[in-house]
């Protein structure tokens, strides 16, 4: 027989003696509790035994090492066990864990579920899960309430306003594609169904947490953005007016620092439609209403009564450039978010590509032929790689973002279907701002110029086509990005200069297909214009024809592609089949950007 004796561990005093004699205990069973510097430690059986002694009783001091008890190690029967291990899984702040955890889950919700339902929306933890990689949410500020305890019930709050509002945290996005290195992101989900998605002290604290923790990771940012602005019933919240939170400022000050997607789901309004404004890109359903005031501001403003279906409608905020990219619903916006992001994780090797043959045959060899210039943006690209922002705004020039074999691009082009390809103020503003987003996060630009240069006339000297016009310079002088030109078509004066980045010169290559013509204006023009007294000293207007149509044929002959790549105005004529490999060669000669710790620049411009 086995006596094992018991000792203290420390000094102190009994607090708790949880056997008698001849208990059969199991191992890690407590015998004695001891209090020491108002710690408790208990002292547990080291094996299954019987006690035999107790030298001990509450309230006796105990020095350290001295016998407490002595048992009998022997085996034992279930029905002889009378002290057991407690089971950690039905403690009691476990329980109680437990139950705030399940109501904040969407099963707990089911009413306001439903009512998500039923207007063809999803709950924003379904966004949130449709997102993410599995497994990957670490979520921020989960058990926040509504500032409200003054007026409403902890009870209420906990089970009327869960989260306060708003989803945030920390996720895994594509991750399969490109590792778990790369796609770290965080996730700030209004949820409409919490006081209409309204922001509230705590949600904005929440905020303000989460864009820090983005920023000193540097972790891009999606924002589900449905809503209205600040929250008046928030009366637990110091102050006044609010107007000293930091979360606007704090979410702009990651502009060009990490990418930002906003989503729009329903109504957004006030401060939600700030915070999505701040986004490089904006993705926004067909129900959507995106708006800087919710009808009871405009009312308040003395402006009238007003539906929030008329405010800012999907079909008004495509066409004014508002909206990026358009979708059917919240299922589409997840898609394309995740699309998007993908162009700022890497280079993937799982793509196909278009046959470079079909390259030829997409601009006509009749050089007043309209075609269409997104052909040629698919062909060139990977298969289904290719994202289009804005394509309702500025449509002279289309801006998109996709791959070559597997490789991010930006891509802006001229549309030759609008105004023959000529630049006009929105199409420059929105190649201007294209030209920033990409140079902040190091996407290569491919230019595919086709334009007789800027629109000109009175009217469109009412646009203040002055400025936007220069900002395309100033912009492209500032980029530092590798930038290849690649002339279609048409490339003459100050329009064609831009779309090479301000001059034919000025960035890494500039190529042209053989349907390449150039000048420094229209070449009928200059014809018209360089020769008017040759012209007007002809006999008959049929001569003036003659002379005009030779002058303009030589003029031609002079401003073809292969004219103008032996005076070395641009570096080569291709075939257009090789323009894929010519990019991609360029591209592997360029050096790799170094990781960045900070900003290239200092933000991205939200128009």
């Amino acid at each position: 027989m086995t006596v094992l004796s018991l000792r203290s561990p420390l000094v102190g005093t009994v607090v708790a003696v949880k056997v008698a004699l001849g208990d059969v205990i199991v191992a890690g069973s407590e015998i004695v509790v001891i209090e020491s510097m108002k710690m408790e430690h208990p002292v547990l059986a080291e094996t299954s035994c019987r006690i035999s002694a107790l030298f001990v009783a509450v309230g006796q001091s105990v020095g350290e090492g001295e016998v407490l008890a002595e048992c009998v190690a022997e085996s034992v029967s279930t029905n002889e066990v009378h002290a057991v291990v407690a089971d950690p899984a039905k403690r009691a702040d476990l329980e109680q864990l437990r139950s705030r955890q399940e109501l904040l889950r969407d099963e707990f919700r089911s009413e306001a579920v439903a009512k998500r339902h039923a207007k063809g929306q999803r709950t924003a933890r379904e966004n949130v899960a449709d997102l993410i990689d599995d497994g990957t949410f670490v979520e921020y500020g989960g058990f926040g309430v509504a500032a409200q305890r003054s007026r409403r019930s902890e009870e209420d709050l906990i089970v009327n306003t869960p989260a306060d509002g708003l989803i945030t945290g920390l996720a895994k996005i594509n991750s399969k594609l490109f590792g778990t290195e790369r796609t770290n992101c965080a996730v700030v989900a209004y949820d409409y169904t919490v006081l209409a998605g309204t922001q509230g002290f705590i949600n904005h604290r929440k905020k303000d947490r989460i864009f820090e923790i983005a920023k000193r990771n540097m972790t891009p940012v999606v924002l589900f953005a449905e809503g209205g602005g600040g929250r008046p019933g928030d009366t637990d919240a110091p102050g006044v007016a609010g107007l000293d939170v930091m979360s606007f400022a704090s979410f702009a000050q990651l502009s060009g620092l990490v990418p930002l997607v906003g989503i729009a789901s329903g109504f957004c309004f006030a401060g939600n439609a700030a915070l999505l404004g701040c986004c490089d890109v904006v993705i926004a359903t067909e129900n959507s209403n995106i708006g800087m005031a919710g009808p009871a501001m405009i009312e308040g403003g003395g402006l009238g009564v007003v539906k929030p279906t008329d405010i800012g409608p999907i079909a008004t905020q495509i066409a004014n450039g508002v909206v990026d990219v358009r979708v059917a619903d919240e299922a589409e916006a997840v898609g394309v978010a995740k699309k998007y992001l993908s162009f700022f994780q890497g280079i993937t090797t799982a793509f196909s590509r278009h046959g470079d043959d079909a390259l030829r045959e997409l601009v006509p060899e009749q050089r007043t032929r309209v075609y269409d210039v997104r052909a040629v943006i698919n062909t060139l690209s990977d298969v289904d790689s290719v994202l289009e922002l804005r394509p309702d705004f500025g449509v002279g020039i289309i801006t998109a973002f996709a791959r070559i074999e597997g490789r991010p691009v930006g891509i802006v082009a001229n549309n030759p279907a609008h105004l023959g390809g000529a630049i006009d103020t929105p199409s420059a503003d929105k190649m201007a701002r294209f030209v920033q987003l990409c140079d902040a996060f190091d996407i290569p630009l491919i230019s595919l110029c086709d334009t007789p240069g800027f629109m000109v006339g009175p009217q469109a000297e009412e646009s203040a086509q002055v400025r936007h016009f220069s900002r395309l310079f100033v912009t492209a002088a500032s980029a530092t990005i590798p930038w290849i030109t690649v002339v279609l078509r048409k490339g003459y004066g100050l329009g064609a200069q831009a779309m090479a980045g301000g001059s034919f010169h000025a960035k890494d290559m500039i190529i042209s297909w053989p349907s390449g013509e150039f000048g420094g204006m229209g070449l009928e023009g200059a014809v018209r214009l360089g020769f008017k007294k040759e012209l007007d000293a002809t006999g008959t207007p049929e001569e003036r024809d003659d002379l005009e149509k030779r002058l303009i044929d030589a003029a031609y002959i002079r401003g073809s592609a292969l004219s103008m790549a032996s005076h070395t105005e641009i570096d080569d004529v291709i075939d257009p089949a090789d323009t894929r490999q010519r990019i991609l060669a360029l591209l592997s000669a360029c050096p790799t950007p170094l990781p960045r710790t900070g900003k290239k620049r200092p933000m991205v411009d939200t128009w």
